[in-house]
């Protein structure tokens, strides 16, 4: 026997409700009153009762034999969705990319002239680099930074490269405005950053940007690998499709989600 464990709030008419909207679907667009009445388990007085409710609220239109949802119906999931913040909407894609790449990956935001990890996934490697969910690195030492900044205004770029300190922390760095000017251009150009050791030795990085709607970029994903493992080579051979096939699901969504919010989140030109 069956036991229901629906406590005394529980409103019948409303789950049947729901139930008749989910009878629509990729295969049943439309549907004959008999036929929402069949799949939902009711009279064909009840089933008509929903279905005429809905449409006097717009959820449904009926050219008076068959229903269909109206776009409306969105609006039942969209304040949810909407609610998401960008970390939560990219750790599902994060993971699923380390378990094919078998590489560490994280999400950035620009705060000021940083980047802020907001979200990171590792393997069970040890990086030399020791980095967490609040980690800061200059924004023009890094793959993901750079990612974001190819993204902002040219005016804007300069700012920022006539005020960042420059100097080397390895043998590769870039310390020059112009160099760091045409690094940016060639990464708008081809849609992604790759840095080989210029952070640390031994560290290398590939990153792509993450676009909102509006197509404006709201934040960078990279994979970092160290670099007796991974050719800049093999990076981009085997690593860089996994990386951009991720970012464009991330952007789907957010396509979807509308406007983010990512704690630490900030174009700004503050330190």
């Amino acid at each position: 026997m069956t036991v229901d464990v629906r406590g005394p709030h529980f409103v019948r008419s409303f789950e049947r409700g729901l139930a008749v909207i989910r009878a629509f679907d990729a295969d049943h667009p439309a549907l004959t009153l008999s036929e929402v009445a069949r799949a939902c388990e009711l009279t064909r007085a009840a089933a008509r009762r929903f279905l005429l409710t809905l449409a006097d609220l717009g959820y449904v239109h009926t050219d008076g034999r068959l229903f269909r949802l109206t776009p409306r119906v969105l609006e039942l999931g969209y304040s949810y969705l909407a609610g998401f913040t960008l970390p939560q909407i990219a750790e599902p894609y994060l993971e699923r990319l380390v378990a094919q790449v078998r590489e560490s990956s994280s999400l950035c935001v620009l705060d000021g002239d940083d980047v802020v990890y907001v979200t990171r996934v590792p393997t069970s490697r040890i990086m030399t680099a020791s980095i967490t969910v609040g980690t800061r690195f200059p924004a023009h030492l890094t793959s993901v930074g750079r990612v974001i900044l190819a993204g902002l205004p040219d005016a804007e770029i300069d700012t920022r490269l006539a005020r960042a300190d420059l100097r080397p922390l390895t043998a590769r760095t870039l310390v020059t405005a112009d160099a760091l000017r045409a690094e940016l251009r060639r990464v708008r150009r081809q849609g992604y950053a790759l840095v080989d050791q210029e952070l640390e030795d031994g560290l290398r990085s590939v990153a792509a940007p993450v676009r909102d709607r509006d197509g404006e970029v709201v934040a960078g994903v990279n994979i970092a690998v160290h670099a007796g493992r991974n050719s800049v080579e093999s990076v981009r051979r085997d690593l860089l499709p996994h990386l951009l096939a991720t970012v464009a699901r991330i952007d789907a969504d957010l396509r979807i989600t509308g406007p983010v919010r990512a704690a630490g989140r900030d174009t700004g030109t503050h330190r």
